[in-house]
């Protein structure tokens, strides 16, 4: 049965610190990702034909994002037992091929996603550090 109800954030939590593998092959944690003015945590996989569609576009919001100091991170959460295309070395072939410039981190419990779920709605949770506006894909 699917949701009828899309949960609402809570917009006050601070997401909790983790410690995840990245597919530069470093355990990275959430204090070493944070960016100067806010970081967005996107929960994502290789599979989804969502993300498929979104991807580059993602790529080049995180890059201009990253010029107004704001870092970006993906993590992964799926049991690659039943989407093997989510594995670590499918992430890593998947991140290279979209020319990630963020980190893009493994869940292999899924214990961050369980733990930050009420974070995010959907995809994505952005957490701003300071209040400023921006228009994605402006320079």
């Amino acid at each position: 049965m699917s949701l009828t109800k899309t949960p609402i954030c809570d917009f006050g939590k601070q997401a909790d610190n983790f410690k995840l593998k990245s597919t530069g092959g470093k355990f990275l944690s959430l204090e070493d990702l944070k960016g100067k003015n806010g970081t967005l945590i996107m929960f994502i996989c290789n599979h989804c034909p969502y993300v498929k569609a979104i991807i580059s576009d993602v790529v080049k919001d995180c890059n201009v994002l990253s010029k107004l100091g704001v870092n970006s991170v993906a993590i992964c959460s799926n049991d690659v037992i039943n989407y093997p295309e989510d594995s670590f070395e499918n992430m890593s072939i998947f991140s290279k091929k979209n020319n990630f410039n963020f980190s893009y981190l493994h869940d292999e419990t899924q214990e961050v996603a369980k733990k930050n779920m009420e974070l995010y709605v959907h995809l994505i949770f952005l957490g701003i550090m300071e209040t400023w506006s921006f228009n994605i894909g402006e320079e």
